[in-house]
């Protein structure tokens, strides 16, 4: 039983359930505590049938561990980077046993391991993919967007849904032109194009991905193999879409024909055109926003689902590029 008094000072006794897997709650070598600790400077010992939990914030360290015992026992796992989304949403008064962000699946990859969204965040771009014909993920690195979009593209088609998946990038960036490398097209593009090859490898293996590819049922392109054509029966993916001139994203949108599904993803802070040009997502951002019937979903720094120093340096820049605007156009 808690001691009430206790928890309204800095110790609070957190009881364990027989149903608990103490390893898996605990983490090997205990690395789940450990990381509480050192996140809350707080000390948690263990005892038979609960943890003691001192400190000034052992409350908070309570609901944590609370989240954390009830995604166990919702047949979940636990790793870091749940942890400390758990703890994110703790501090903003989220529950995340009551949002449930992974509760629906999103498709099985090839090995047969289930896909589901991580953080609410990316629950709310994939309901808006199943519900909108066109929708735009923006936020930083790390937080899913390409790969969740390649993911829905796969299953819209195994669902018999699309006829057709076609993922689009801008093939130049950070000043490189496709005139001046090395090599035939192909050769050229590939590089550009490899984040968009590593997720479908991903989701529908290596040799299902390339059969599709050379039946043309899959093509990934530069962007600029857009140009005239008109999509029918098809998922459209145009990543990288910071990278977009407002002409390119006005041809690429306008391709869409019947029967087809368009997301657009890109991170507004990694703009790498030359300077002074502006950016199409930028614009479409702001020209579309009222259209009722395209979505815009608008990923942070907490749906990042990288190494949780990914999320710091994020955080970082945010707070520089904040301090010193002049900076971001340079």
């Amino acid at each position: 039983m808690e001691d009430q008094g206790q928890k309204n000072g800095r110790m609070v006794n957190v009881e364990v359930s027989d149903g608990i897997d103490r390893s898996e709650l605990f983490g090997g070598l205990d690395k789940n505590l450990r990381l509480i600790e050192e996140n809350l400077k707080v000390d948690i010992i263990q005892r038979d049938d609960s943890l003691i939990l001192k400190g000034e914030y052992a409350s908070r360290a309570e609901k944590i561990i609370k989240e954390m015992m009830s995604v166990l026992e919702k047949g979940g796992k636990l790793d870091e980077q749940k942890i400390n989304y758990i703890a994110d949403l703790s501090d903003r008064g989220i529950s995340y046993r009551e949002e449930n962000p992974g509760k629906d699946i999103i498709c099985f990859t090839h090995e047969g391991k289930p896909l589901r969204a991580k953080t609410i965040g990316q629950k709310t771009y994939v309901d808006s993919i199943r519900k909108k014909d066109i929708v735009f993920g923006i936020g930083p690195a790390g937080t899913g967007k390409t790969y969740i979009a390649v993911a829905m593209a796969v299953n819209a088609f195994k669902n018999k849904q699309v006829q057709k998946i076609i993922l689009a990038r801008p093939a130049v960036e950070a000043g490189e032109r496709l005139g001046f490398l090395p090599g035939d097209l192909q050769e050229k593009v590939d590089p550009y194009l490899r984040p968009l090859y590593d997720a479908l490898y991903d989701v529908l293996g290596r040799e299902s991905a390339l059969r599709l590819k050379e039946k043309e049922v899959i093509e990934v392109v530069p962007l600029a193999y857009m140009r005239g054509r008109t999509l029918d029966n098809s998922f459209i993916i145009l990543d990288e879409a910071q990278n977009t001139t407002p002409e390119q994203m006005k041809m690429f949108l306008t391709r869409m024909g019947f029967g087809s599904k368009v997301v657009v993803t890109g991170d507004i802070t990694q703009i790498d055109l030359p300077r002074g040009k502006k950016s199409g997502l930028k614009e479409a951002a702001a020209v579309l926003k009222d259209v009722r019937e395209i979505s815009f979903c608008y990923m942070k720094e907490a749906d990042v689902v990288r190494h949780q120093l990914v999320k710091k340096i994020i955080n970082a820049y945010d707070v520089y590029y904040r301090a010193h605007p002049s900076r971001e156009e340079e």
